[in-house]
């Protein structure tokens, strides 16, 4: 029997992520199952499901650390795909991409940025006409 921290987590893990968080739980069966449990149990159950911020806020800064880290792309790709799910537009996330060029470089954001269009493409989605007109 799970304990109720992992089915918190992992109703929070179906809510944002969807199938990708599924398929990383999944592919951790073989070699580290206590891992996705730690997962599911740790960040979603217990991180994710506090008070405070909303999962669109939770999703904008997962995304941002983990393009800050850098050499993340498997994790941007499921978070990216999970800040859509709550809610996220596109154009938000380009837009939190950009915020980070001063303080982490073009390089990582750059990286990042090939991740969402990856991502974007494969939803058919279409950003909008951010022209920044208003500066």
């Amino acid at each position: 029997m799970k304990s109720k921290r992992f089915e918190i987590g992992l109703e929070q893990l179906q809510e944002i992520d969807g199938v990708g968080g599924e398929k990383v739980i999944q592919t951790l069966e073989d070699i580290a199952p206590d891992l996705g449990e730690y997962i599911i149990e740790f960040a979603f159950g217990d991180i994710y499901s506090r008070q405070g911020l909303s999962l669109q806020e939770r999703e904008m800064i997962t995304i941002t650390s983990l393009l800050t880290l850098g050499g993340c792309e498997p994790q941007l790709e499921v978070h990216i795909n999970g800040s859509l799910n709550v809610g996220i537009s596109p154009e938000k996330i380009i837009e939190t991409f950009i915020q980070c060029i001063p303080y982490v470089g073009f390089p990582k954001v750059l990286n990042a940025t090939f991740v969402a269009k990856k991502i974007f493409s494969e939803r058919n989605l279409t950003l909008g006409s951010n022209t920044n007109d208003e500066r």
